[in-house]
C-alpha cells in the first residue's frame, strides 16, 4: 500500500489536501457549547482613588469591599492587588466550576453595593468596575535557550520547554 503511495505522489498530496479541507469544514460544525468548562468563573472589581498609595488604598477601598464581599455563595477565594503607580486596586474572585459566571457577578455586585457607603468619594466619583474575566491559566509552554551549547543540527537542540504561569494572558 504505501509503495503506491511512493510511486503516485501526487495522488498523496490531494489526499492530503483534501483531508485539510474536509477538517477546516468541519471545525465550524463543532459544538463547542457542550464542551465542559475548565477554567472556574472570576469576577474582576476595579477600583481607583486618585492620590491614594497601596496601603490607603488597602485600608479605605480594599477592606471594606472584601468585608463585604467575602462569603458570596461559592465563591472558592478572593485576593486582591493595590497598586501605587495608578493608585487602583484590583481584585479578583474565584468561584466554584459548577456556577453561572452571570449570577457569580449579580451576586458580588450586590455585595459590593454593601460597601459602597463605606468608601471615599473619590473612589465613587470614578466608579467601580465590576465585570467576569478569566485570568487562570492552566499551563503555559515557553521554549527557552539552555546554556548547553548546540551541538546536534536539529530543530529542538539547545532549547527546553519550561512550563510559565502568567496571568495576564487571560485577561479578557
Amino acid at each position: 500500500m504505501s509503495k503506491f503511495f511512493i510511486n503516485r505522489p501526487i495522488v498523496a498530496m490531494v489526499i492530503a489536501i483534501l483531508m485539510v479541507i474536509v477538517g477546516a469544514v468541519t471545525i465550524a460544525s463543532l459544538p463547542v457549547s457542550q464542551f465542559p468548562n475548565i477554567v472556574p468563573p472570576e469576577i474582576q472589581l476595579q477600583a481607583s482613588y486618585v492620590g491614594a498609595d497601596a496601603q490607603a488604598l488597602e485600608q479605605s477601598v480594599a477592606t471594606p469591599i472584601e468585608q463585604q464581599v467575602n462569603g458570596v455563595d461559592n465563591m472558592n477565594y478572593m485576593y486582591s492587588l493595590n497598586a501605587t503607580a495608578n493608585s487602583q486596586t484590583t481584585m479578583v474572585m474565584n468561584f466554584d466550576l459548577k456556577t453561572d459566571p452571570n449570577t457569580d457577578l449579580i451576586l458580588t455586585q450586590s455585595r459590593q453595593q454593601l460597601a459602597a457607603g463605606q468608601l471615599p468619594a473619590e473612589v465613587s466619583t470614578y466608579g467601580v468596575t465590576i465585570r467576569k474575566s478569566v485570568t487562570a491559566q492552566l499551563r503555559v509552554h515557553q521554549p527557552q535557550r539552555s546554556d548547553r551549547p548546540l551541538v546536534w543540527r536539529r530543530p529542538d537542540a539547545g532549547f527546553r520547554s519550561r512550563t510559565v504561569c502568567n496571568e495576564a494572558l487571560g485577561a479578557a
